[in-house]
């Protein structure tokens, strides 16, 4: 999972958040499915380069939104029910993640236009 969590040193978002975030996006999504163990805080600060407290605080977070679980034995582990799976919305995401990278329009762009489509209500066409 390390891998699929990138931080942008240059971002004004606390790495926390942005580690934060990204976890959360994955589990939604269903890339990161219920049960699913999470790196320990350690191993994950190691391969970010951020220190211990700051993957902590994002997992505490994550476990207060009720994304994952902590146990001392077993770890960090993804809560049940927190993925979207196979829905119409998920398929639906995933077009257009594809059709907007095969268009070559950034990230950040798509981003910016599903944030004005909820805030519009989904009403403009």
């Amino acid at each position: 999972m390390s891998a699929a969590i990138t931080l942008d040193v240059t971002s004004g978002v606390p790495p926390y958040e942005q580690i934060r975030t990204q976890v959360a996006s994955l589990i939604v999504a269903g890339a990161l499915p219920e049960g699913t163990r999470l790196p320990t805080v350690r191993d994950l600060a190691r391969d970010l380069g951020v220190a211990v407290g700051t993957v902590g605080r994002a997992y505490r977070e994550l476990e207060a939104a009720g994304l994952v679980t902590s146990r001392r034995r077993s770890g960090t582990v993804v809560a049940h029910g927190r993925t979207l799976g196979d829905t119409a919305v998920h398929a639906a995401v995933a077009a257009l993640v594809a059709t907007a990278r095969r268009s070559g329009v950034p990230d950040d762009d798509v981003l910016a236009l599903v944030r004005g489509a909820l805030l519009d209500g989904g009403e403009a066409s």
